[in-house]
């Protein structure tokens, strides 16, 4: 007979502990690296891709990225005019909002434009991801970027919705075939027939939004107006940031 195992109180006590001083030391690390930096960037990811954020850690290495965890990091750039490590940084931190990252450099700003504006990269799409095109087989003999699909593939094709065989040892397919349309999202069968065919129909980009400017030691008086500028239109910002282009009241305690 199978022992019954008595079921154990497990504390949260260290774990919650853990959690929030991980939390403090985030916003302790932001902090400091403004005031290391001159220029912060509030950006956005298309595709978002790990290997492809590491690429761009790996071209700017004397930069700082943080990604993630918006409500924690906003912190760091206080919520009201008196919480402000410098005039203009809560206007960073409200737009802390979806899938945004920052940027901290001491780079020239044009040089950072030029970087963002020419890196992309192509991938696979993902299954939930919007079709950007739409991909129509003709009927006839498949095909795996310009190379025949080789045989031993056909069941998988089949398995995934499309209506092939083997015509002398050639995978065929029976009839014309629409593996996705654009404007719809992509299914995990069709994401995989993308990839199986090496169609890339992602793209993984940054686009930067928000460009905050250190004043100088010696200014007096910052109009905080003049430390940040929109770097895209009202329609080209995410859904998220929309309507937040114009600087509202800002609560001084």
């Amino acid at each position: 007979m199978a022992r019954s195992r008595r079921a154990k109180l497990v504390s949260l006590t260290n774990t919650t502990k853990r959690g929030r001083e991980q939390k403090e030391n985030l916003i302790t690390e932001i902090q400091e690296a403004i005031e290391r930096f001159n220029n912060i960037y509030l950006f956005s990811v298309e595709h978002m891709r790990n290997t492809f954020l590491k690429d761009i850690r790996a071209d700017l290495p004397d930069s700082r990225f943080f990604f993630g965890k918006n409500r924690v990091m906003s912190k760091a750039f206080g919520v009201a005019l008196s919480d402000e490590p410098h005039p203009g940084l809560a206007e960073i931190g409200r737009r802390l909002v979806g899938n945004v990252g920052l940027l901290l450099t001491n780079r020239p700003h044009d040089e950072i434009v030029d970087y963002f504006a020419t890196f992309s990269k192509t991938d696979y799409a993902r299954a939930g991801a919007i079709a950007s095109e739409t991909i129509e087989l003709s009927a006839g003999p498949v095909f795996r970027g310009i190379n025949p699909v080789a045989h031993p593939m056909e069941p998988t094709l089949r398995q995934l919705g499309m209506p092939t065989s083997l015509v002398q040892g050639v995978v065929t397919l029976q009839r014309d075939f629409t593996i996705c349309t654009k404007g719809q999202a992509i299914t995990s069968e069709q994401s995989h027939l993308l990839k199986l065919l090496l169609v890339p129909l992602s793209e993984f980009r940054v686009t930067l939004l928000v460009h905050w400017i250190k004043p100088s030691a010696e200014q007096e008086d910052v109009d905080r107006a003049s430390t940040f500028e929109l770097l895209v239109s009202e329609d080209q910002m995410p859904e998220t940031l929309r309507g937040l282009s114009a600087t509202p009241e800002i609560a001084s305690s």
